[in-house]
């Protein structure tokens, strides 16, 4: 079995420990569609119960998700967005 230690951090060893780089979040790598029929719709990832919402034209999914990116490049009504 573990041995669970209790430990106590004092003023003087937090102001003497050498300062952190604060931790960067990142955010998934993103990738924009322009929906060139519809300015907003739903739609629905096939095999999945998932949606994707169009608003103001636009379309966006994380490159990581295979089966959307893969629906929005088949469909001839979507086309990349250049950032």
């Amino acid at each position: 079995m573990a041995k669970i230690v209790d430990t106590l951090v004092t003023d003087e060893q937090v102001s003497a420990s050498p300062m952190r780089e604060p931790l960067l979040l990142t955010t998934p790598e993103r990738l924009k569609f322009r929906d060139k029929v519809y300015t907003s719709r739903l739609l629905i990832v096939p095999g999945t119960d998932r949606t994707l919402p169009v608003n103001k034209g636009v379309v966006e999914v994380p490159v990581s998700d295979i089966d959307a990116v893969k629906l929005l490049k088949a469909n001839e009504e979507f086309e990349p967005l250049k950032e």
